[in-house]
């Protein structure tokens, strides 16, 4: 059972700093009492957490907990707080001079104290009138600081409303910004609002306004809230559809109401446009609850998709004659060796076929071909564009086929101030040919305008390894494409690599087959061979891993593989974020192990040095950064509270509001490692992270290794996680849609 929070009570000395877009404060509080028994604490004392109407002078009652930081020793670490007006001389003294009401100023505020006293704060609410009978105030003035007085009052009113409602402080501001003096009056009558229209306000909290302030259990709003909730956390599980009777089901056992009233209302939500329901296909009345049921987005994204590739099928190539056969003969002389009979397939696939899938695993031949590709239709003048989802996958597409690649994103040219993509169906990409790799990566929006901006005459190469994890975002693009049977596919099978000796790739292949057996395993780091391109290392927990992790980056590598940078060159991918072994605080050892002796500067989302690696956590547009980039930071500004982190040789400044768009990236999670690769990739695998071993990502992990893996952990949970090859279905209608439109089955 957890323990109860701490609390703390007393006057708020001083605000240290506070960050006007979350409100996020450093504060100085003079306690009450001692706060703890036992406990020798200074007069005053630090308080941090989001404080946001808070000025000096209040009275405080705070809840939290006490933390220790490495610099600046104990604060208080607040959650949730409730103020009092201050009722001293002293206190409304220092309240009105901390500049919270514009027009008194701490000469104004001396003046105003000392002519009405205690009584000073009632003065301003209700006889402002009697401002004037203050030296220096007149009508204009009084008026200025009765309406600023009363702005900041009603702001006031608000935060204590809200928080008296379970809202976190974080949460009002949020809910302050965006419904401004309105906020009572929408929570009041339209509580599911702020989940439609806050990020960072869910489902939950409104819901829990929504009953605190006496919504039924089934009212309609709630329902209707709940619905598209449900929906919305089937998405994150990468669902675009979902039967509507197993609809009605999950929603109703989510809110505890009955099935039939859900059901009742997935149809209002359907006449009102608010949902999309496709009944089954045939002539015969769909049974009750047969239908799948979409969010409208997904519903036009798949839409898109499927006439897309309609499109792009019956249509004639643009491109200029080519002999298919030569292309092939010439395109083999040019690299210097002969062809496996699938590569010629899939060369010529791609040539003949509007939109075509290339799929296989690591060292099966793929660049092969893409190269192959490129130099032909580079010999016929056509216009080649090559893509990926992410900048380090592009960067070895333009590597491994020496042609320029770009990301999806900069190809289609995203506009920020459209919230859009420029590139589209009425302004279409200037190409003839158009390869996407890392296509398993592609979720439906992505995917619908991407096909959606393909010319009509052009071709579509979609190159992936369906074996990999399936795209973040909801959807199956890949594999439903493949599924229809109205694109051409060639799987390729055939390990090439390294003539078959790379155990990355044998490795890789065992795993996908379903073989549980370990690779060759070693007890400690120092025993891991130095030619070996793939090494296992027993952990006997998750403590024991995470001390062989930091020796591997701090002992090992400088000795072996003195070429390896451990910040550089050396990526952890770890199953799960939490936890001993997790990604959270394997990211604080090796921060220690690797960067402990620069000096840092603490931001709520953590503490950032000069060398430390960190991940882009969004994407955005005005810094050109996506979410996954890479980088590192190279300097600190402690006065402005900034950092500067260098992405692919571009600098690149964060203000002390941005960096929670940065986390430490000595480790990430496999999840996020789709679509790049590093040179020497480690692999933390234990039981404890039962919930996340799976087939494919395992496999992903290993493969994302280009000169070396290590493994370190438990051998039952390699065999765990090959085992587990049930990774969740994802429910589309993308293969419908396709059907639907009659798509002609490839040639």
């Amino acid at each position: 059972m957890p323990s109860p929070p701490a609390t703390l009570s007393g006057v708020i000395e001083r605000i240290v700093f506070l960050n006007e877009e979350n409100h996020y404060t450093i504060a100085e509080l003079r306690p009450e009492a001692a706060p703890g028994a036992g406990r020798t604490r200074p007069a005053l004392v630090t308080v941090v957490g989001p404080l946001p109407g808070v000025e000096c002078g209040e009275t405080l009652h705070l809840a939290g907990e006490w933390v220790r930081h490495a610099q600046h020793g104990d604060q208080f670490k607040v959650a949730t707080f409730r103020s009092e007006l201050p009722s001293s001389v002293h206190g409304i003294r220092r309240y009105l001079g901390s500049g919270l009401v514009p027009g008194i100023g701490k000469v104004y505020a001396n003046k105003i104290v000392d002519a009405f006293g205690t009584d000073t704060l009632r003065v301003l609410s209700e006889e402002s009138a009697r401002l004037r009978d203050v030296p220096g105030i007149g009508r204009k003035r009084a008026t200025a600081i009765k309406e600023a007085w009363d702005a900041k009052r009603t702001e006031r009113d608000l935060y204590i409303f809200l928080q008296t409602y379970g809202v976190t402080p974080a949460q009002c501001v949020k809910l302050v910004r965006q419904f401004g003096a309105d906020a009572r009056r929408v929570l009041s009558a339209e509580p599911y609002r702020a989940a439609r229209e806050i990020d960072g306000i869910g489902f939950r909290t409104a819901d829990r306004i929504a009953i605190n302030l006496g919504f039924a259990n089934d009212a309609p709003p709630r329902i209707d809230a709940g619905i598209l909730y449900a929906l919305e956390t089937l998405q994150e599980e990468g669902h675009t559809a979902f039967r509507a009777a197993e609809l009605a089901d999950h929603t109703a056992a989510l809110l505890e109401t009955p099935g039939a009233r859900v059901a009742e209302r997935i149809e209002a939500l359907v006449a009102a446009r608010s949902l999309v329901r496709h009944d089954p296909p045939g002539d015969a009345p769909p049974l009750p609850g047969s239908g799948m049921i979409q969010l409208p987005t997904h519903d036009r994204a798949e839409q898109r998709i499927a006439g897309a590739v309609t499109r792009l099928t019956r249509v004639p190539s643009g491109l200029p004659p080519i002999r298919l056969d030569a292309a092939v003969v010439w395109a083999e002389e040019r690299a210097g060796f002969t062809f496996h009979p699938l590569q010629r397939d899939a060369v010529r696939s791609a040539l003949a076929s509007k939109v075509s899938v290339l799929t296989g695993g690591p060292g099966t031949g793929k660049t092969t071909i893409l190269r192959a590709l490129v130099d032909i239709l580079r010999a016929k003048k056509a216009r080649v564009h090559l893509a990926a989802p992410t900048g380090r996958a592009a960067q070895r597409l333009a590597e491994t086929t020496g042609g320029f690649a770009s990301t999806l994103h900069r190809l289609l040219r995203f506009d920020a101030s459209q919230g859009g993509f420029d590139a589209n169906e009425h302004k279409p990409l200037a190409t003839d040919f158009l390869v996407v790799d890392e296509a398993s990566m592609l979720d439906s929006r992505l995917a619908a305008a991407l096909l959606a901006a393909v010319p009509s005459r052009a071709h579509l190469l979609l190159v992936g390894d369906t074996d990999q994890l399936p795209s973040v975002g909801a959807g199956n693009v890949l594999k439903d494409l493949i599924a229809t049977g109205a694109v051409p596919v060639t799987r390729l099978a055939v390990i090439y690599r390294q003539q078959g000796q790379s155990r990355i790739v044998t490795t890789a292949h065992a795993i996908n087959a379903g073989d549980p057996a370990l690779p060759p395993a070693v007890g400690t780091v120092a025993e891991i061979p130095a030619w070996a391109d793939l090494a296992f290392v027993t952990a006997t927990d998750q403590e024991d891993c995470v001390r062989k992790v930091v020796e591997l980056c701090t002992e090992y590598l400088p000795r072996h593989w003195a070429w390896f940078r451990p910040a550089a060159d050396v990526q952890l991918l770890a199953p799960m974020h939490k936890g001993v072994a997790g990604v959270g605080n394997l990211n604080l050892r090796l921060q220690e192990a690797l960067n402990g002796a620069a000096r840092g500067l603490r931001f709520p989302s953590g503490e950032y040095r000069p060398g430390d690696k960190v991940i882009q956590l969004r994407n955005n547009y005005d810094k050109g950064l996506f979410n996954g980039d890479i980088g590192t930071v190279v300097a600190i500004d402690p006065e402005k509270g900034a950092l500067e982190a260098e992405f692919d040789g571009e600098r690149h400044c964060f203000e002390r509001g941005e960096t929670g768009d940065l986390a430490l990236a000595y480790a990430i999670s496999i999840h996020k490692s789709q679509g790049s690769e590093y040179p020497l990739v480690v692999v933390p695998l234990l039981k404890a992270h039962f919930m996340m071993l799976q087939r494919n990502l395992l496999y992903t992990a290993i493969t994302r290794g280009r000169k070396k893996v290590v493994l370190i952990g438990e051998p039952a949970a390699y065999a765990m996680a090959v085992r587990n090859a049930e990774s969740k279905q994802r429910v589309t209608h993308l293969r419908e849609k396709i059907a639907a439109l009659g798509a002609p089955p490839p040639a």
